[in-house]
């Protein structure tokens, strides 16, 4: 039985096929667990959205056998979700934001149950309240980085924001500096893949790491020759759906190897295949590329470069990005992904007053 008198906070990171909920004491995390859903259970469900009241009520019922006092929890926080571009920040949960994350104004997404769960477990605990921190539509680009080449075109923010910022904020804390006086490249390195470049506290340019631009991902096609792309679209062999997927879910590594498992990747590497070590190189090649990218963006004035994320583990890969970049500054790595601590921390700056809560218009 947990039992505590402080407050507590309750973080919570949907994923396609799990929920990851962890409640903090402080800084201190007293209880995380990954839930799993079956591929049956989530097809039950015509909309993504649709499937939060019944994530809300597994939760629930892992908190209670957790021992978990619901009247202790006074803020809830969930990752954010496909909501208009908005600055970087805590968000309260408000009717709009609600609106918008069922309606998935900007695509759907496992993420966009993040803010509609958390409002709905706090409107069921007695003391809570609910936000969302850093979502992947934080927007902080320069006005030049948003011109594509074409009108019709605009540029756009989507990335990792929430564990691209924390981990940019714990590297300056590492350094005894601030975040906002730093330039650093971050390279967020997982299912998707996004390479930002921050600029004294702002990510003024990032490849859109989900639906088509930058490295090549386990899962996703990144920038593709547009000529050739153009014609397959109307070569009447595959239909948008079908395209789509090839770019977003069947592309990257999946499309050349048959998996999105980095692991997999890596063990047959070992076990001599070719073809995985070339494939598997020219992703951490690409991400070199868009770091250097990024440089430009930066001027050359670059603190520090970072790659995280999960595949940021595999100290082969991460050299592989290193021998090609490590000109530019000096590389850390910070393997795997912090977003629940992310969560955390912006809610404890809540709870003491040292942040301002945001309206969501």
């Amino acid at each position: 039985m947990i039992t505590k008198n402080n407050p507590l906070i309750l973080a919570i990171n949907p994923g396609s096929t799990t929920t990851k909920i962890a409640v903090f004491d402080n800084n201190k995390n007293i209880f995380q667990n990954s839930i799993a859903h079956s591929t049956e259970e989530i097809e039950k469900f015509e909309k993504i959205a649709d499937q939060y009241e019944f994530r809300k009520n597994i939760i629930l019922e892992e908190l209670n056998n957790a021992g978990i006092s619901s009247e202790n929890i006074v803020i809830v926080i969930g990752r954010g979700g496909l909501i208009k571009p908005i600055k970087s920040g805590v968000y309260i949960v408000n009717e709009k934001m609600k609106e918008d994350l069922k309606e998935g104004i900007l695509g759907q997404h496992a993420s966009n149950l993040g803010g509609l769960i958390a409002d709905d477990l706090a409107k069921a605990l007695p003391n809570a309240k609910a936000y969302i921190a850093d979502p992947v539509v934080v927007d902080e680009l320069d006005d030049i980085a948003r011109i594509s080449g074409h009108p019709e075109f605009e540029r756009i923010s989507i990335f990792h924001a929430l564990n691209q910022k924390i981990i940019a904020k714990t590297y300056a804390q590492s350094r005894i500096q601030k975040y906002e006086e730093l330039n650093l490249i971050v390279a967020h390195i997982g299912g998707g893949i996004s390479v930002g470049a921050h600029k004294k506290g702002k990510v003024i340019d990032v490849n859109q790491a989900l639906d088509g631009e930058g490295p090549f991902s386990p899962e996703r096609s990144g920038t593709l020759p547009v000529g050739a792309l153009a014609k397959l679209c109307f070569s009447g062999k595959y239909t948008l759906n079908e395209i789509k997927k090839m770019i977003t879910g069947k592309g990257g590594l999946t499309a050349y190897l048959g998996t999105n498992n980095a692991v997999e990747v890596e063990m047959k590497i070992r076990n001599g295949d070719k073809k995985a070590k070339i494939i598997y190189e020219a992703m951490a090649y690409q991400i070199a590329k868009e770091i250097g990218s990024a440089a430009t963006v930066l001027k050359g004035k670059i603190d520090a470069i970072l790659i995280t994320g999960g595949i940021a583990y595999d100290e082969t890969f991460v050299n592989w990005i290193k021998e090609r970049v490590e000109f530019i500054a000096p590389v850390f790595a910070y393997p795997g992904e912090d977003e629940m601590r992310a969560l955390a921390i912006n809610a404890l700056a809540v709870l003491k007053g040292e942040l301002n809560v945001l309206d969501y218009k």
